[in-house]
């Protein structure tokens, strides 16, 4: 009767490891292990001591074993520890041909233990499943790391939002919300994971909607050429919920990349400018050639002429030309498409009218060659309606760049 229990119990016992397997997504492995070591504990709670406790636990049935192993000694008077020795006598109830010094395995029964070691087995048992919960979830948002994942609105907390990921839930922090960018609970919407960390509580993730890196994920899903590797995105520079700027390049020289990404009627960058909340996206064709890059950055401004600082090469700087009736498309509101077109280049722009050109060194369109010198960098940049950038414009976009790099 003992053994058909003993065995009732050991199918129990299989059958809740495969469900926590399951529901859990916690390997039997580990929750053997957890169960093996919980025994241990119990025993070492129960006798003071569990060095000398062997657990042995078949993975196939869940049948499980606790031994205790005792050296024999000659009588029972001579036993100093009776958790680690034994008589001889007692030792040859269980196997005949011991003798002094062997060591003798002594199977225990689990309800020996009693209620307290019993608790304390369990709450191991409680503690690594927990522990290997919050593990689960933390190996599967890490690997989601630098990724798009679909939430729902929680709640505000003070002026961060809470997001539920299914199995976790995420901050999305008031510095990582595009501004302009309004929710309520229940919203299903898109964010960019920035960071998943183990914390004793569980995993910790940080999600944003302003990264550069989110505007790339959502070009890659929606740009087969890209998902594809045939067009490949150089760089991004963003002002969220205003306005960004990428580069892109193909690989196949039969592939246009910037069509590719722009998509037939402008549907691909259309459906990416939807879920920005209407960000304007520039998209232009990237080139290792810097004075071309620079002048494909400033797009959609026209320019007449390029000169990169080529003896500095670790403080990178350019000069450029446009038409005077371009100057303020170039500069761009608040100084932002030059500060994007820095940013996406890594380059330091400073940006003159042809007149100016003209004036402070003698620039002509019929000049063979244009070569930077510092000597002509402009003090103010000036539009078309006389509006000054100057220095608050240079040192704004040296900034940027510097956070770029």
């Amino acid at each position: 009767m003992a053994k058909e229990n003993k065995v009732k119990d050991s199918e129990e016992l299989l059958r809740a490891i495969s469900e926590l397997e399951k529901e859990k997504e916690i390997s039997k492995d580990t929750l053997f292990e957890a169960i093996e070591n919980s025994l241990k504990k119990a025993a070492k709670e129960h006798f003071g001591n569990d060095e000398n406790c062997i657990v042995e636990m078949d993975r196939e049935t869940g049948e499980y074993h606790l031994y205790q192993e005792k050296t024999v000694v000659e009588n029972e008077e001579d036993i100093t520890d009776p958790v680690t020795e034994v008589s001889l006598e007692e030792a040859k109830k269980v196997a005949k041909k011991a003798a002094v010094g062997d060591v003798v395995r002594f199977e225990l029964q689990s309800k020996e233990f009693g209620r307290i070691a019993t608790q304390h087995a369990k709450s191991v048992i409680l503690q690594k499943i927990r522990e290997e919960e919050r593990n689960v979830v933390f190996d599967q948002y890490y690997s989601k790391q630098n990724n798009i994942v679909v939430g729902v609105v929680q709640r505000y907390v003070g002026k961060n939002i809470s997001i539920n990921l299914g199995k976790a839930d995420a901050m999305l922090n008031e510095p990582e919300q595009v501004k302009g960018e309004h929710f309520r609970p229940t919203d299903r919407i898109k964010v960019y994971i920035t960071e998943v960390k183990n914390t004793p509580k569980g995993p910790r993730i940080l999600v944003s909607r302003t990264h550069p890196g989110f505007v790339k994920r959502l070009f890659e899903a929606e740009v087969s050429e890209i998902k594809e590797g045939i067009v490949e995105i150089k760089g991004i520079a963003r002002e969220p919920g205003s306005r960004t700027k990428m580069s892109v390049w193909s690989k196949d020289e039969n592939v246009d990349p910037v069509g590719a990404c722009v998509g037939l009627n402008g549907a691909r960058v259309n459906a990416i400018v939807d879920e920005l909340g209407g960000e304007k996206i520039d998209i232009i064709n990237w080139s290792p050639d810097a004075n071309e890059l620079i002048q494909n950055a400033l797009s959609p401004a026209q320019v007449i002429a390029v000169a990169v600082n080529e003896e500095d090469a670790k403080n990178k700087e350019a000069m450029v030309i446009v038409p005077d009736t371009q100057l303020s498309l170039a500069i761009g509101k608040e100084g932002q498409n030059a500060r994007l077109a820095a940013k996406l280049t890594g380059f330091k722009i400073d940006i003159k009218s042809e007149s100016q050109a003209r004036e402070e060194f003698g620039f002509s369109t019929d000049n063979e060659e244009f070569e930077y010198d510092d000597e002509y960098t402009a003090e103010n940049y000036q539009d078309a309606d006389g509006n000054e950038y100057a220095e608050e414009y240079t040192q704004e976009v040296e900034s940027e760049v510097n956070d770029a790099e």
